[in-house]
C-alpha cells in the first residue's frame, strides 16, 4: 500500500476565526488558498496518478481541500475520519489505516502537528516528528511489506511551491 499525506490548503486566520465567535473546526480555507491547493492538486496528480480511497478530518479546511484533491481523481471514494483530528494521536490513524490494506493507494488529508506525528510514527515506529509539512504540502509513504509503525519507507516529500510548479507543467 501508499500512503499519501496531505497537509490541508491555507485556512482563515485562527485569531480572526476566532473572534467571529464560530468553533475552530469551521474554519474554511482562503480564497487564496482555494487557488493554490488547486495548483498543486494538479501537480499531484502528475505524481500520483491513482487514488483509491480519499480520506479526510472532518473539519471544514481539510474536507474544503479533500474536494479540491478530489477534482483531479474522478470517481475517488470518499470518507471522514475523526483519526485525523488535530491532536489526534498516531496510532489510532494506523489502527484505521490498516483496515484499508486491501486498497493500493490511500489518501489523507489532515492537520498539523497531527500529520508529522503519524509520518513519523509510520516511519520510525516511535513518537516525535520527522518531517514538516507547510499548508498544502504532501508525502508518499511506501509500505512494502505488511503495514506497521516503522515500516513506511519515505517515498517522497514535496512542497506547496513543488507541487504547485508540477501543476503548471
Amino acid at each position: 500500500m501508499q500512503l499519501l499525506i496531505i497537509r490541508h490548503a491555507i485556512a482563515e486566520d485562527r485569531e480572526v476565526f476566532a473572534g467571529t465567535g464560530q468553533d475552530d473546526a469551521l474554519r474554511p480555507l482562503t480564497d487564496r488558498g482555494r487557488r493554490r491547493m488547486r495548483l498543486a492538486a494538479r501537480g499531484l496528480r502528475t505524481v500520483v496518478r491513482r487514488i483509491d480511497l480519499l480520506a479526510s478530518s472532518p473539519l471544514v479546511r481539510a474536507r474544503q481541500t479533500a474536494d479540491i484533491v478530489a477534482q483531479q481523481y474522478l470517481k475517488v471514494e470518499r470518507v471522514e475520519v475523526e483519526a485525523l483530528i488535530p491532536e489526534a494521536p498516531p496510532e489510532q490513524f494506523l489502527t484505521w489505516v490498516v483496515g484499508q490494506a486491501e486498497r493500493d493507494v490511500v489518501a489523507a488529508v489532515g492537520h498539523e502537528p497531527s500529520l508529522s506525528a503519524i509520518v513519523t510514527w509510520l516511519l520510525a515506529g516511535r513518537q516525535g516528528s520527522l518531517i514538516d509539512l507547510k499548508k498544502g504540502a504532501a508525502c508518499l509513504v511506501d509500505f512494502p511489506g505488511p503495514m506497521a509503525a516503522g515500516r513506511g519507507v519515505l517515498q517522497w516529500a514535496l512542497t506547496p511551491t513543488q507541487l504547485r510548479s508540477l501543476g503548471r507543467g
